[in-house]
C-alpha cells in the first residue's frame, strides 16, 4: 500500500510493515496458529502459482487454457472466463513446458517462493452469475499498499516508504474520535456541505473562492445520500471492517468478497481484515476516505452514502499477488462498481518488465482485468506510489522480489518500460499526493504522462492536522499519509460524479474530473499547478455540475 504515516506521540515500530515476511518456517508456524494457511497437506512436492492466458479472451479461452495447463501437469484452481485465463499450481518448469503450445498467449509465475501444495478446495468460488459462467475451482482444483506508518520509514523521510501496499499494522497509533472536524482534505477538494472544521485552514480555501454563498456552504452542490446509495465503488485492499460505525451502512455484503488467494470467496465476513496479518487496517482507512457516513461522529468520506464493495486482496502470506488483483478486479466489475480503488502495487515485483516472460504475463493478466472492468463501466483508480521516483526515468529497484524469505533482494536497474501494476496500465487514473497546502508531497512518485491527477495525501510528520484521519478497525481512527490516501479521494470523487450522471461512461467521468482539477489549480493554489509532471491534469476538485 502507499501509506507513509502515523499519529504523533506514538512509539516507533521496530519493523517495516513488510516484517510479515520472515523465514519460511517461522511464517508458516505463525499462520498455522492463526488458522490462516489455505493450503492442503503437502505431498513432499512444492508448487508455484501461475497465470495462464489464452489467445482468446473469453470463456472458451479460459477452458482451453485450463486444458493445456492440465496437460502438462498443472492443477487448475480457478478459471477467469471474463478474460480467457486460469490460475494453476505446478512445479518450477511448468511455464517452460506450456509456453509455445497452440493458443497459449502467456504464462507467468506469480510468486517466487514455493508453497507445499495448492490451496484447498473452496466451496462456492464463483464470479457473478451475470457473466454467464461460474468460475469455481474445477474438480481434480507497506505489497501491501501505498501507505505506511511513519515509524516504519526509518530516517530517510517519506520517500523511503511505500512498498506494495505499505499499510500500518497493529503498531499504528490510533487517535481520538475526530467528530468530523479533521477535514482539511475535504475542504481542499470542495467536498464539504457545511463550513469547514477547525483543522481545515488552507492557503486559499477552494470552497470559499468559488462562486456561491459567502459561508462556503455547498449544500445542494453535492449529490444526496439517496443519489449516492445508487452508486457502488469497490475498495480492493487488505479488507474492510464493516462493523465500524462509519462504514456499517456503507459496505454492501452482497457485493463484497475475499480474493485473498485468487478465488472469490463471498462467505459472510470474508471481506473483513485478518488481524493475524500485518497492515490489515489499511483497507478500512481507505474505505473511510471514500465513503464514511456523515453522522456527526468520526470522519466523513468524500461520498457519504455510497455503497462500498469491500474486496479483500491481502493474502495469508502478506502479499497482493497478481491472481488476487485479477480476481478482485473481475469481481468488482461483475458487481457493478463504477470506481475501483487500488491503493497498492502487485507483489512480488515492484515493477514488471516486458523482457521477463513471467512479469510480462502478469502485466498482461492485470491489463486484461483492468480493461474488462473499464468496459463494464468502472473507472479504475490507483496510487502512484511513495518512492519519490520519476516514472519517466530509469530507476533502481532494490526491493524485488518482495516475497523472498531469505537473502537480499535483486538489485535491478530498470528502464521506463518496466511498470507498476495496476497504476501504469492504459486508462487507469493514477494519483499523486499533495500536503495540506496543496503542494507536492515529497514521498510521491510523479512523471508527465504517467500520472493523472493530484489529491490530498497528507504529511507523514503532520499529525492529525497534516495527515489524513480516517477509520481504523475496531471502531477506531488513525492518521496516515500516502498516495493510498490520495487515490481514495479520487475514487470518492468518481462516485460523486456517477451519482449526478449515472449514464456517463468511465472516460466521460474521468474527463470531467480532469477539467475540474485543472480549474482547481487556480482556485486552490496561489501559484497554480506549476509542475504538471506532478499534478497531471491538476488538483482534485469536485465538479459542480
Amino acid at each position: 500500500m502507499e501509506q507513509v504515516s502515523q499519529a504523533p506521540g506514538s512509539t516507533p515500530a521496530p519493523h517495516r510493515r513488510r516484517s510479515v515476511r520472515v523465514l519460511g518456517a517461522t511464517l508458516l508456524t505463525g499462520l498455522l496458529l492463526g488458522g490462516a494457511v489455505p493450503y492442503v497437506t503437502g505431498t513432499g512436492d512444492t508448487y508455484l502459482s501461475y497465470l495462464v492466458l489464452d489467445e482468446r479472451t473469453d470463456a472458451r479461452g479460459a477452458e482451453h487454457a485450463g486444458d493445456q495447463a492440465r496437460a502438462v501437469g498443472g492443477k487448475v484452481v480457478q478459471d477467469y472466463p471474463q478474460i480467457g485465463a486460469v490460475l494453476a499450481y505446478a512445479g518450477p518448469r511448468f511455464a517452460e513446458k506450456l509456453r509455445g503450445r497452440p493458443g497459449i498467449a502467456a504464462v507467468g509465475a506469480t510468486r517466487t517462493v514455493p508453497v507445499p501444495s495448492p490451496p484447498r478446495p473452496l466451496a462456492g468460488a464463483a464470479f457473478d452469475a451475470g457473466t454467464g459462467t461460474a468460475a469455481g475451482a474445477r474438480p481434480g482444483a507497506l505489497p501491501l499498499g501505498d501507505a505506511e506508518p511513519a515509524a516504519a520509514r526509518g530516517t530517510t523521510g517519506a520517500g523511503a516508504a511505500g512498498e506494495t501496499v505499505e499499510g500500518a499494522d497493529d503498531s499504528t497509533a490510533t487517535v481520538p474520535d475526530p467528530d468530523e472536524q479533521s477535514d482539511w482534505n475535504l475542504a481542499m477538494i470542495g467536498a464539504l456541505d457545511r463550513p469547514a472544521g477547525r483543522g481545515a485552514a488552507l492557503l486559499r480555501p477552494p470552497v470559499a473562492d468559488r462562486p456561491g454563498p459567502a459561508s462556503a456552504d455547498r449544500a445542494g452542490a453535492l449529490p444526496t445520500a439517496q443519489q449516492l446509495a445508487k452508486v457502488t465503488v469497490a475498495v480492493l485492499d487488505s479488507g474492510v471492517d464493516d462493523t465500524h460505525p462509519d462504514l456499517r451502512a456503507a459496505v454492501d455484503p452482497a457485493a463484497s468478497a475475499s480474493c485473498a488467494d485468487g478465488r472469490p470467496d463471498s462467505r459472510s465476513g470474508a471481506w473483513r481484515p485478518d488481524d493475524a496479518i500485518n497492515e490489515s487496517g489499511h483497507g478500512t482507512h481507505v474505505a473511510g476516505i471514500v465513503g464514511a457516513a456523515r453522522d456527526g461522529h468520526g470522519v466523513t468520506g468524500v461520498a457519504p452514502g455510497v455503497r462500498i464493495a469491500a474486496v479483500r486482496l491481502l493474502g495469508p502470506l502478506g502479499q497482493y499477488y497478481t491472481e488476487n488483483i485479477v480476481c478482485g478486479m473481475l469481481w468488482a466489475a461483475d458487481h457493478g462498481a463504477r470506481a475501483i480503488n487500488d491503493s497498492y502495487f502487485a507483489d512480488p515485483w515492484k515493477y514488471n518488465c516486458p523482457e521477463d516472460a513471467d512479469q510480462a504475463a502478469l502485466a498482461a493478466a492485470v491489463g486484461r482485468a483492468v480493461a474488462y472492468a473499464q468496459r463494464k463501466g468502472a473507472v479504475v483508480v490507483a496510487s502512484a506510489g511513495n518512492d519519490s521516483q520519476d516514472l519517466n526515468a530509469g530507476r533502481t529497484d532494490q526491493r524485488s522480489p518482495n516475497d523472498r524469505t531469505t537473502g537480499p533482494p535483486d538489485d535491478r536497474q530498470l528502464g521506463t518500460e518496466c511498470i507498476r501494476l495496476p497504476g501504469e496500465l492504459p486508462g487507469v487514473v493514477t494519483v499523486t499526493a499533495v500536503d495540506r497546502n496543496g503542494l507536492p508531497a515529497g514521498y510521491s512518485n510523479y512523471g508527465r504522462g504517467r500520472v493523472s491527477i493530484a489529491a490530498p495525501g497528507g504529511d507523514p510528520d503532520g499529525g492529525t492536522q497534516g495527515a489524513i484521519v480516517s477509520d481504523w478497525p475496531g471502531g477506531r481512527y488513525a492518521a496516515l499519509a500516502g498516495t493510498s490516501m490520495s487515490a481514495a479521494h479520487v475514487t470518492g470523487a468518481v462516485a460523486v460524479v456517477a451519482a449526478r450522471h449515472p449514464d456517463w461512461s468511465p472516460d466521460r467521468i474521468a474527463a470531467a474530473l480532469a477539467l475540474a482539477a485543472d480549474q482547481g489549480c487556480t482556485t486552490t493554489l496561489p501559484l497554480g499547478c506549476q509542475d504538471r509532471g506532478f499534478y497531471g491534469a491538476g488538483l482534485l476538485t469536485l465538479p459542480t455540475g
